[in-house]
């Protein structure tokens, strides 16, 4: 397996990804040209955010997002990690474990003080992972307002 940042060449690949999330997640909907235009914004400004990925013999099988901001409460930069996917032909090996860990380790080295992470509620296997990985449960609620 290898570890490492996603290219341009992998856009297909994440696109199929993320459709497979969206159509998961029970807030979100796949749409490929949105992805597409999103995937292509993050990959041209790497200050920003960053896509890691998992690939097998050539083969992108998992992915995960880092976003960088500055927090008032940290002082100084933090990340949001989005877009945690294994493809399902893939799961339980260790590939979304090892991702993880190898973007956690990422976020370290660019100077981020804390990670947060969203999840579904009823997505338990998920949150097993990241409480392995060192998350724990916040008090915070998450809203959101859609702008268009």
């Amino acid at each position: 397996m290898e570890l490492g940042c996603a290219a341009q060449r992998d856009v297909p690949q994440l696109v199929t990804l993320l459709g497979i999330l969206f159509a998961q997640e029970a807030e979100l909907a796949p749409d490929p040209g949105k992805q597409r235009r999103a995937l292509e914004m993050i990959l041209a400004d790497p200050a920003r955010a960053r896509i890691y990925v998992a690939r097998l013999e050539g083969e992108v099988v998992a992915m995960a997002a880092l976003h960088f901001t500055t927090s008032t409460a940290e002082g100084g930069k933090v990340a949001g990690l989005e877009d945690c996917i294994v493809h399902p032909r893939h799961r339980r090996r260790g590939i979304g474990k090892a991702l993880l860990a190898y973007v956690l380790e990422q976020a370290r080295a660019e100077g981020a003080l804390r990670v947060m992470l969203l999840t579904d509620g009823d997505n338990t296997r998920a949150q097993a992972l990241y409480r392995r990985l060192g998350f724990a449960p916040s008090s915070m609620l998450a809203m959101r307002l859609k702008l268009r």
